[in-house]
């Protein structure tokens, strides 16, 4: 079974929460499918194209997202807001002719739980800083400061760092090793 793909410029991580606005034909469809058959969808990183234009590349790993809210903005647009679940891999793409890209995709084994160490206590402070911004604030994401792989994710969607960074960090598998990256990557940007 396919299931849709939703290219984006960002990435998202599992446990993770993105604000989405849907004004096209094909995820509205995407999106009254989704939920008519209590299914999700996969947010993929685009490495290169537009997605509005309607082609475009991406990355064969993204992450399962489930639909948590939806409202009808003021711009008339309808806004939604997904949590990811677990990380995937498409195996196998292709696009509709309504433009809608779907795929096959392999749920990957999930990380195991790594409780924070002492050497990555900043890290952990500087998330608590970060998620003080209002925008992130209304996401209310339940981030258990304790597991490193938890403060590993909501950096690597939270810090500026380049979309090949990101999606770097997002394909490891070892959350100790996600945590040492993201170190280094912070120590690059400060000389």
């Amino acid at each position: 079974m396919k299931t849709p793909l939703f290219p984006l410029k960002s990435v998202l991580c599992p446990k993770g929460r993105i604000p989405l606005q849907l004004f096209e034909p094909r995820y509205l469809d995407m999106l009254s499918e989704c939920m008519k058959t209590d299914r999700g969808f996969v947010v993929v990183l685009i490495k290169e194209g537009d997605e509005v234009s309607g082609s475009c590349d991406f990355y064969n790993i993204g992450t399962y997202v489930r639909l948590i809210d939806f409202q009808k903005l003021e711009s008339g647009l309808l806004g939604i807001t997904v949590e990811g679940t677990s990380k995937v891999f498409l195996t196998h793409f292709s696009q509709g002719t309504d433009g809608l890209y779907s795929g096959r995709i392999e749920h990957l084994m999930e990380e195991e739980y790594l409780s924070l160490p002492d050497e990555y206590l900043e890290l952990a402070t500087l998330l608590e800083q970060l998620t003080r911004h209002p925008a992130i604030k209304a996401l209310n994401m339940d981030i258990d400061y304790a597991d490193g792989r938890q403060v590993g994710w909501r950096l690597v969607e939270l810090l500026p760092l380049s979309k090949q960074e990101k999606q770097f960090l997002l394909e490891l598998t070892d959350p100790f090793e996600r945590l040492k990256q993201i170190e280094y990557l912070l120590t690059l940007m400060e000389q």
